[in-house]
């Protein structure tokens, strides 16, 4: 009696890297590094314990599902600042759904999204660019979707080709996914191609699932916001849906906490669904992440630590296994030529966990796995111990 559609999903990366690496010994002598998974380790904010402090006594109620006022006006405020939105544009009551965290959100909201197929009628689509995250295939396997997986190479900037996507898929689509900066690759999409998406999404009435919850990690220029391109094509929010996260923004992945902002009559429909399936925040988280969305000071301070590991990568690689410096995000994308090999000598020969990016990747129609030649690298540590780390990378590889 167990749903037959559990059968599609795909293993998680990290139960392949698990099978993949656990057999082999890593060196003796050498403390084990872990670069796999995107778990910031720098100290959250002080304001945020304060809060969870200062609120501990209403552990003991139930909290409501759709947050509470102060939380939703301090996303709206954030939304406005950092944006640049025009005021009236978003409607804390009606255009945001707190939620948490981003993952069981982007889970979810397929199924809210996606109408199933009628019987002999063909599967609605679900678009997903690859390399993906893994969440992104299990919302569209479990929705009743059909998931197709669209390449992302260095070639259109680590994005699906837009131009390239056969207009049958289009008119079939029910959501398409787009993560930027992207995971793992972290590049941004351009104001011009948001745009565009935007444009597929209400020509073939389908909705643009955006996921920005790496928005707040860039290197020098801020990332544009699927809702600044909405302001510019007139301020209407329709076809869009973006989520944001503190546990990237404020290094707060333990708190499970972030937002949903979208057209009113998907946030009702999204929240009517979270009230069955119980995932309201505590009532103290929501004090802390109104505190954290209340205040830009901790992320810039935590930005500049970022900066301080990219500026350790570039001397570190310089131009070497394809490096680049990343956009956004907090992950190296290292062409290495075969990256589950790499992952192996990594880690039998200096005792450090990278992901291939195979297990990241789809092959397609071609039997092209665009992940195949990678390694993804998390640049989550201390700057400290991340300069010990990446050396001890590059001169392994």
């Amino acid at each position: 009696m167990i749903n037959s559609e559990l059968s599609h999903l795909r293993g998680s990366p990290f139960g392949e890297l698990r099978n993949l690496l656990d057999p082999l010994a890593p060196p003796q002598g050498l403390d084990p590094v872990i670069l796999t998974v995107g778990e910031p380790q720098h100290k959250p904010p002080q304001l945020m314990i304060d809060a969870l402090r200062a609120n501990e006594h209403l552990y003991g109620k139930y909290p409501p599902i759709d947050g509470t006022p102060e939380l939703r006006t301090a996303i709206t405020d954030w939304l406005g600042r950092r944006y640049k939105l025009p005021p009236g544009m978003i409607d804390g009551e009606r255009n945001i759904a707190p939620v948490n965290g981003t993952k069981e959100a982007l889970y979810m909201i397929a199924s809210v999204i996606t109408e199933r197929a009628g019987h002999n009628q063909p599967k609605p689509v679900i678009l997903l660019p690859t390399p993906y995250y893994h969440v992104y295939h299990a919302a569209a396997v479990m929705a009743g979707a059909e998931p197709v997986f669209l390449p992302a190479g260095r070639e259109t900037n680590f994005f699906p080709d837009l131009e390239a996507i056969d207009v049958e898929m289009l008119e079939r689509a029910s959501a398409f996914y787009l993560c930027t900066p992207s995971n793992p690759q972290g590049t941004v999409a351009s104001r011009e191609y948001l745009k565009a998406a935007l444009a597929l999404a209400r020509k073939h009435d389908f909705m643009l699932v955006v996921d920005e919850c790496y928005s707040e990690i860039y290197d020098r220029v801020p990332p544009t916001g699927i809702l600044e391109v909405c302001a510019e094509e007139g301020g209407d929010i329709d076809h869009i849906l973006a989520f944001h996260s503190l546990s990237k923004r404020s290094s707060a992945a333990g708190l499970r906490s972030g937002f949903c902002v979208g057209e009113a009559t998907t946030i009702k429909a999204f929240l009517n669904l979270r009230g069955f399936a119980g995932a309201a925040s505590p009532l103290p988280v929501y004090a802390a992440a109104t505190a954290l969305w209340n205040d830009d000071d901790h992320v810039e301070e935590n930005r500049n630590l970022y900066r301080q590991k990219f500026d350790m990568a570039a001397d570190i690689f310089g131009s070497r296994f394809g490096f680049y410096r990343p956009e956004g995000g907090f992950f190296l994308w290292l062409d290495v030529g075969d990256g589950v090999e790499a992952a192996k000598r990594l880690w039998m020969n200096a005792a450090i966990r990278v992901l291939p990016g195979r297990y990241l990747s789809v092959a397609g129609p071609d039997g092209v796995n665009p992940g195949d030649p990678y390694i993804r690298v998390a640049l989550v540590a201390t700057p400290e111990n991340s300069k010990e780390a990446l050396s001890r990378l590059a001169n392994s590889l």
